[in-house]
């Protein structure tokens, strides 16, 4: 009989696979990732089947957390560009306090190693984002645009941005909302 799975494990793996994605992109060993989570190999492979399913269940992990964050507090009831502003806000706030999970994000985002149905998966956590920007932008400039293209322009605005209020922290709130507007005047 096999022991039960512990979620602290699973977490530290998940946490190392992170940091080691970061630091040595997504071709580094799973003895790697093993060695700095603090387990065997091999126990690695009790809780991902494949480097290919934790880089699979990471992915889903931390778009999660992202949407999560995103859309912390979102006022409901507001006007859309309040709500898209509060989603701005967390989104920026949860990529500069966190940078090793977005760069992560970003290397997994254009890995084939995710499966089509990860990103499907991961999509559909981004679902009350999805649907707040087809509401602004349905009469919008941007109205006949391919949904994809537009959520791409978002996530070069969002890159920029987060850039500069890395970069230049004492002036980041201001290259928040300037990222914000920016990306109102494109979708709305």
């Amino acid at each position: 009989m096999s022991r039960p799975k512990s979620d602290e494990k699973r977490s530290a793996i998940l946490d190392a696979a992170t940091r080691i994605i970061v630091t040595q992109g997504l071709s580094a060993p799973t003895a790697g990732i093993a060695k700095e989570a603090g387990v065997a190999n091999g126990s690695l492979f009790t809780y991902f089947e494949t480097k290919t399913d934790l880089f699979n269940q990471l992915y889903l992990e931390l778009k999660s957390e992202m949407a999560s964050a995103a859309t912390k507090n979102l006022p409901t009831g507001a006007e859309p560009r309040e709500q898209l502003w509060n989603l701005w806000q967390h989104w920026m706030s949860w990529a500069v306090s966190y940078p090793e999970k977005r760069r992560a994000l970003a290397q997994l985002s254009v890995s084939d190693n995710i499966t089509p149905e990860t990103r499907a998966a991961g999509h559909k956590t981004m679902a009350g984002v999805a649907g707040l920007l087809e509401h602004i932008r349905a009469s919008g400039p941007m109205r006949k645009a391919p949904m994809g293209f537009v959520v791409a322009i978002m996530n070069s605005i969002a890159e920029a941005t987060i850039d500069f209020m890395t970069q230049d922290s004492a002036h980041a709130k201001k290259h928040c909302k300037e990222g914000f507007e920016a990306l109102w005047r494109v979708v709305a």
